[in-house]
């Protein structure tokens, strides 16, 4: 009888796991529609990233309001500023940001903190770095 409880309990522990891993799936897959929705939302694409989500949404979310605030034309100087004041008092410095058509680069990124993404037909690149204090002996 004792093997038999045993064996119940391994049995209700397994379907236990199971239960958490497919709830996790469920979140995982819902997450990503959800992120999914929003990039159609902001007519985004993203190129690359090394970004957690909710970073991208505040990246996405801004760059759409500072483009609908300037039709026609899109202001490129304006929006690498307010990309880069918003994140770097927000997520602290030194956040660099590219916008524009047509540019090259190669950057070095601190780990989660870069991203590069199409919004309507600007691209722009958005990139954190280290910050050290100067040793001043």
């Amino acid at each position: 009888m004792r093997a038999r409880e045993r064996n119940m309990e391994g049995v209700e522990m397994e379907l236990e796991r199971r239960s958490k891993f497919l709830n996790s799936l469920i979140q995982q897959k819902k997450k990503a529609k959800e992120q999914q929705d929003l990039k159609e939302e902001f007519n985004v694409r993203v190129r690359a990233s090394d970004m957690p989500l909710p970073v991208q949404n505040r990246a996405f979310s801004l760059s759409r309001e500072i483009l609908n605030a300037t039709p026609g034309k899109a202001d490129n100087k304006r929006l690498a500023l307010a990309l880069k004041k918003d994140f770097d008092s927000a997520y602290g410095p030194a956040w660099h940001c590219i916008v524009g058509t047509s540019f090259g680069s190669y950057v070095t990124h601190s780990i989660g903190g870069f991203i590069y993404f199409q919004i309507d037909k600007v691209y722009v690149l958005l990139f954190k770095t280290a910050v050290e204090p100067l040793d001043h002996q």
